[in-house]
């Protein structure tokens, strides 16, 4: 079958219409939570001859719930179901107003998030329209499975979910493998303080991914596949398995795929939400129903996974690039970004800041861009103080370095990581002790417990941080606190336990004073911590 023979399946209602003249509601999560389904339903019932449709995530969470209307492309924001007089008659009289959030939308460069905002995230005839499943029968028509691999290898594509490891390389690694069974996994096992990404990207365009698994499928000879998803994301489990039902419904899932002789079944595995399942070999001994804990490695899920055979693991936002690369050509992805860092990323923006919400960017742009000009900067007249990247895995980076390049190389020159897109914005009022103790209260929470230097160093690092912000703390201490972070990042069996001091390393190297402050003199400069007495 063939893109323009998908198209013809397209059932008339879907077609001939003006797809401009529309009214797109918000019902991402977010929204959804402020009464956008109501909103929606009010709006088609006053504007019966327009298209009145949801759409998944428009990206300024903060000022939801959105309402966008076209021709004109004006967001009305703070949408809800009490103010619908007042929605009703600007999408009667639609004038430009003066939008302070304009560079929100402006200055940003959506690939991944193309579609969000854009489309019915539970409709398969909306996702083909806009060019859905292209690229899938591009490759499954004109490209041999090596020629996929070598276009995503040349693309310069890493993986988003972290690490950060070329995808195209991984992908070889599986192709090159001799198996009569290989697993493809999507792993949206997202559990990091103040990121949302994945969960909006399964909301907003779940179809997206399954395409881009279906082509990372073709391309390493895999029939199987899961998506792993945290049970606490219930909408966004819900449209994705709408959207793999409507995929076997239009024979792009299933057997005998597009009228040929690729197969690959596609479900939904649900996690607990344990933080550690988001390691490679931690969610695939829970997808075989063990505990989800890690092994050591080699060998690599690669080269024996699920069941013991080859399996192949992204994130949601890789395999949501995957199309358009096919699409668009390798060269041209590879023309966005910086040397080594290719392409754009998605960020969740949160903390002490104006716009929190979604983003996408090139690779490459300023953390001051990203902050002050997209993020619309700090609210309420505050200094901005640092910003943590990278979850509980990532570091905190001060103001001096706001003309950082946010690519994967700068910031782990700083001490952070980028992470799977997690951006939190502190401002002035921030103590960075408290704030470290916060991150490693989170991983002793997490922790799996099997290996020592985790299981008992984040209880050490936690009961040493306490003590300081509570102002019993010492100098020794301090000492005490570096060697512990230091040989968690050597000896600690998985990513989470090597990676969990970040946070206490990195706010140290630039916020040392402030320790400082808090063991000498018992005073906290942001007047967060109550110690005994008072502060200084």
């Amino acid at each position: 079958m063939l893109y323009e023979e998908l198209l013809e399946k397209i059932d008339d209602q879907f077609l001939g219409k003006d797809k401009q003249d529309t009214i797109s509601v918000c019902v991402a999560a977010g929204c959804l939570a402020l009464g956008s389904d109501k909103v929606l339903e009010e709006l088609k019932r006053i504007f019966p001859d327009r298209i009145v449709k949801g759409v998944g995530c428009l990206g300024l969470c903060s000022r939801g719930a959105l309402v966008r209307i076209e021709p004109e492309g004006f967001v009305i924001e703070h949408a809800r179901p009490d103010n619908i007089d007042e929605i009703v008659n600007f999408i009667q009289n639609p004038k430009k107003i003066r939008d302070e959030n304009e560079k929100f939308y402006t200055k940003q460069q959506k690939i991944v998030l193309k579609n969000c905002g854009k489309i019915d995230p539970e409709s398969i005839e909306e996702y083909i329209l806009n060019e859905g499943y292209k690229a899938f029968l591009k490759c499954l028509n004109e490209l041999s499975p090596d020629e996929v691999i070598n276009e995503v290898i040349k693309s310069g594509l890493r993986g988003r979910g972290g690490g950060g490891y070329p995808t195209g390389l991984k992908w070889s690694t599986v192709g090159k493998i001799q198996s009569p069974i290989k697993y493809v996994v999507c792993n949206a096992d997202e559990g990091d303080p103040g990121a949302f990404m994945d969960r909006a990207i399964l909301e907003s365009d779940p179809h997206k991914v399954i395409e881009g698994m279906l082509i990372a499928a073709y391309a390493v000879g895999a029939n199987r596949g899961y998506v792993y998803v945290r049970a606490e994301y219930p909408l966004a489990i819900k449209r994705l398995k709408t959207a793999i039902k409507n995929a076997e419904r239009f024979n792009l899932l299933g057997a005998n795929i597009a009228g040929t002789t690729f197969n690959f079944n596609l479900e939904v595995r649900l996690g607990a939400g344990a933080y550690v399942c988001g390691e490679e070999t931690a969610l695939i001994a829970s997808i075989e129903g063990k505990k989800g804990t890690p092994r050591p490695r080699p060998p690599y899920p690669a080269e024996s996974g699920i069941k013991n055979y080859p399996t192949l693991i992204n994130n949601v936002e890789t395999y949501a690039n995957i199309s358009t690369i096919i699409n668009n050509g390798s060269e041209w992805f590879a023309s966005i970004g910086t040397d080594k860092s290719k392409g754009t990323k998605v960020f969740a923006l949160s903390g002490n800041i104006k716009n929190t919400g979604l983003v996408e960017v090139p690779m490459g742009i300023k953390l001051y861009d990203l902050i002050f000009e997209i993020g619309g900067g700090i609210p309420n007249d505050k200094e901005f103080k640092a910003v943590q990247t990278g979850g509980p895995s990532g570091g905190c980076i001060p103001s001096e370095y706001l003309n950082t390049s946010v690519d994967y190389e700068s910031l782990t020159h700083l001490g952070s990581i980028m992470g799977s897109g997690g951006m939190i914005v502190m401002d002035e009022n921030t103590c960075m002790v408290d704030m470290a103790k916060f991150f490693i209260d989170f991983c002793k929470s997490e922790s799996c417990g099997k290996c020592a230097p985790c299981r008992n160093g984040t209880v050490q690092l936690y009961e040493i941080l306490d003590k300081i912000t509570k102002g019993e703390g010492n100098e020794r201490d301090l000492i005490t606190m570096i060697k512990i972070a230091n040989t968690m990042k050597k000896t600690s069996l998985c990513g989470l336990g090597q990676s969990a001091p970040n946070p206490v390393l990195s706010a140290f190297k630039y916020f040392k004073d402030e320790f400082y402050e808090h063991v000498l003199h018992r005073y906290c400069p942001a007047g967060v911590c109550k110690f005994n007495g008072g502060n200084r």
